[in-house]
């Protein structure tokens, strides 16, 4: 994956992890078992569980270049663990558009724009930091619709950190595991995970 990826992803969770190995079936991911409260050593109830529209997002694929835009819809959940610091569990449900004259994102041809489809997974992340007394978003419930504004060069002038929007500054943030699976129909399944890639959209 590229750092430039991976700093943007922890700082504003766009989808633009791209895991580096390639392993299992190109049509599974067991996301639902990842990305699972059962999987934090949790102490209470959550601290945060809302969801989130965004639209306008951009993907990228192994050969660091963005190859289509995204449409979703994120719960997003952070629980309080016996440690002191917090859980994030955040699914994701969307669909995505394959752009033109792209690389694919298993890097393996060129799009030709009709490349469409569905898309559902998401990530685990420990967050070290203290919550603010005032957040930003209510807790609890939908926060709205966040145009993120992307363009095909990975700029997206509307982007939000959501992880800002609870916690103070200075606060660390670390990946557990991550993964989505993409549906192209004809297209094929990509399955972009931390435990490998396989499949390929084109």
């Amino acid at each position: 994956m590229s750092m430039k990826a991976l700093r943007a992803f922890s700082t504003a969770a766009i989808l633009l992890l791209v895991a580096t190995a390639a392993s299992g079936a190109p049509d599974q991911l067991n996301w639902g078992n990842e990305v699972n409260p059962g999987q934090c050593d949790t102490a209470g109830k959550p601290l945060v569980s809302i969801t989130q529209q965004v639209v306008n997002g951009v993907d990228s694929g192994i050969a660091g270049n963005y190859w289509a835009f995204d449409h979703y819809s994120r719960q997003i959940q952070v629980w309080p663990q016996s440690d002191g610091s917090y859980c994030a569990i955040v699914r994701y449900q969307g669909h995505f558009d394959g752009q033109a004259g792209q690389t694919s994102p298993g890097a393996t041809g060129t799009l030709f724009g009709d490349e469409d489809g569905t898309f559902e997974g998401g990530y685990r992340a420990i967050i070290n930091g203290t919550p603010k007394a005032d957040p930003a978003w209510r807790t609890r419930g939908f926060v709205g619709v966040n145009d993120y504004q992307c363009d095909i060069l990975g700029n997206c002038p509307g982007l939000v950190n959501w992880v800002d929007q609870d916690f103070e500054s200075g606060y660390s943030f670390a990946f557990d595991w991550w993964g989505w699976i993409y549906h192209g129909g004809q297209h094929g399944t990509w399955v972009n995970s931390s435990d490998g890639n396989s499949g390929e959209i084109l």
